[in-house]
């Protein structure tokens, strides 16, 4: 897949600045003006999603499974009418997200992507599809550390590309808490969990949602976290789009909110988050942001 260049009509409508093109056999080539209308057109849609969140994100065989691939897939079968959608899976971490919706290396991303005004800028946003609350995570026989605020003092992870870090050592706006703690660079959260499993890191804090997965990994194993149960920010989960394609983010919204209506997404949370302790689950559909 690549992106080529829409004509001129195409780009004064606003639509996209770019078309999105699916090889066929014997070298034709098909273009869609968006990704809602390749869904519909049978062209195969390239996913981004993480590939080491568990219950999120995971690849574990040919293809990634959690809460967000079930999304994705289910968000892309409405948006096509009920039809099938091919998908081709493609590893989109945090660092890159952006980069690969701009370049064409994938055409949509259900990622933890949390919705920013500052992102906003670069992509658009369909969603959010549920909101998360950012929380903190420890050892299991750590007693030091019983909320955000007892986090001074301590070793927290900064995942490359994620901004989570700076809710609890920024001052407003950027940040939350604006206290005095020491980060410690990872590249993903599957490194800041190792780092905190051989006590490298005091603590890892991000969304509620990713932080309930690995603690219930760590649990299948023997291992042993503790989620606080203390979130203290709204993190939108947002469905990232090329920048200008309005046309899929309003039928994304409409995918949404009929998967709220019939059940759908409450269904995906029992099935990935559910038992997990401390985990509030969401029963209701967060409002849309809308696509301008």
């Amino acid at each position: 897949m690549r992106i080529q260049r829409a004509g001129a009509a195409l780009a004064a409508a606003g639509v996209l600045v770019g078309s999105l093109a699916a090889c066929g056999g014997g070298g034709s080539e098909q273009t869609y003006g968006s990704v809602v209308e390749k869904a519909q057109g049978g062209g195969t849609v390239v996913v981004g999603t993480k590939w080491d969140q568990p219950s999120l994100g995971l690849k574990k065989g040919a293809e990634p499974e959690g809460f967000d691939v079930d999304v994705a897939k289910a968000v892309l079968k409405e948006m096509a009418g009920g039809k099938d959608v091919k998908i081709e899976w493609k590893e989109s971490a945090s660092s890159n997200r952006e980069p690969f919706l701009a370049n064409g290396t994938v055409d949509i991303i259900f990622a933890t992507y949390s919705i920013t005004d500052e992102r906003k800028q670069k992509v658009t946003f369909g969603g959010p599809y549920v909101v998360a609350h950012q929380d903190v995570m420890t050892r299991g026989d750590d007693t030091s550390i019983n909320a955000p605020t007892d986090l001074k003092g301590k070793k927290i992870c900064k995942a490359s590309g994620s901004n989570s870090y700076k809710r609890i050592t920024d001052p407003p706006p950027d940040g939350k808490l604006d206290i005095d703690a020491t980060p410690v660079d990872a590249a993903n959260y599957s490194e800041c969990i190792q780092k905190l499993q051989g006590s490298n890191l005091d603590a890892v804090t991000t969304d509620d949602l990713i932080l309930a997965g690995f603690a219930k990994q760590a649990a299948a194993s023997g291992g042993k976290f503790k989620v606080l149960g203390q979130g203290f920010t709204d993190e939108k989960y947002g469905i990232g789009l090329k920048k200008g394609d309005t046309k899929t983010c309003e039928a994304a919204n409409a995918a949404v909110a009929k998967l709220w209506q019939n059940g759908t997404m409450k269904q995906l949370f029992e099935k990935w988050f559910g038992g997990i302790q401390g985990l509030k689950l969401a029963d209701s559909a967060p409002p849309a942001e809308g696509c301008a």
